[in-house]
């Protein structure tokens, strides 16, 4: 990879969970990187290697400087819908290739096909950088692993049960690594424009068997319980908007009994087998230990 005549890639959603990855792999590839952050203070968890640029999607004006002179944007959105037009329209005008982090809305699985405000969002851009006519890879994860620290570990660090409602619901838990790896390989490798992939993990797993797994990284029996719906809806409240516990509800509920669907497009671009998910809690076994920090 020659760096000088290899124009720059920014990367949306910079510190999230996949973006901040997706810096990695591109440095990695000697592919150069610039990052777009909201605020500067989010700058010091970057590398040094990382062009930074401050801007903003719902300012989309913000957005000029960091697309100036760039080859292609890595589009995670997480702001509201209001100026996604804006800023497609901005994109379209400076790059040639977008890669966007969506979900599997299209899948025809019962779990992906529950009423979801998100997948609605995403089906709302997706439609908007077709009509532009860049050139664009769609990747869509499945349910990511790194999930089970935010609803598993604090009651596991805890040593208490986890409660939990639908433990008989399946997925395929992705590594955020593998798809930060694809993103970044269809970014800056050619054979993906017009590609549409959805990621998921190796193997079909419960949800109490994916606490089992943990159990078993951790050295010790974790308890699981089936909590009900209602328990749950209350549990989350002010900590997760209605509609997206109401969307995971009815998702899980859909996904007992059915295997989850598993695809091989991980291994298909990346040339290497997925993590599984025990791979995945063997690497971020600290996280369930007691005093390790809340993610």
């Amino acid at each position: 990879m020659h760096q000088r005549d290899t124009p720059p890639v920014l990367v949306t959603g910079a510190t999230g969970r996949v973006g901040r990855v997706v810096i990695d792999r591109l440095l990695d590839a000697g592919v150069p990187v610039r990052a777009l952050i909201r605020r500067s203070e989010a700058a010091a968890t970057l590398p040094a290697k990382a062009e930074v640029f401050i801007g903003d999607l719902t300012a989309p004006e913000t957005l000029d400087p960091a697309l100036n002179g760039t080859g292609a944007v890595f589009l995670v959105w997480t702001a509201p819908p209001r100026t996604a037009a804006a800023v497609v329209e901005r994109l379209a005008a400076h790059v040639r290739r977008v890669v966007l982090l969506s979900s599997p809305h299209r899948t025809p699985h019962p779990f992906f096909q529950q009423p979801n405000p998100m997948a609605v969002l995403h089906a709302d851009i997706e439609r908007l950088v077709a009509a532009t006519g860049l050139e664009s890879t769609i990747i869509r994860p499945g349910m990511l692993a790194s999930n089970s620290l935010a609803w598993w570990a604090p009651a596991i660090r805890a040593g208490e049960v986890v409660r939990w409602p639908h433990g008989a619901a399946e997925s395929a838990p992705v590594d955020d690594r593998d798809v930060a790896a694809v993103a970044a390989r269809t970014l800056h490798q050619d054979g993906h424009v017009g590609g549409d992939y959805v990621l998921t993990g190796p193997e079909s797993l419960t949800q109490a068997a994916q606490v089992d797994v943990i159990g078993d990284v951790l050295g010790r029996r974790i308890a699981f319980e089936e909590m009900t719906p209602d328990a749950f809806r209350s549990l989350s409240e002010g900590a997760a908007p209605g509609s997206v516990v109401d969307m995971l509800l009815a998702a899980w509920s859909a996904a007992v009994g059915q295997p989850a669907y598993v695809t091989t497009a991980v291994a298909d671009i990346l040339g290497t087998a997925p993590r599984t998910f025990r791979q995945w809690a063997a690497d971020h076994a600290t996280a369930f230990t007691e005093g390790a920090e809340g993610s």
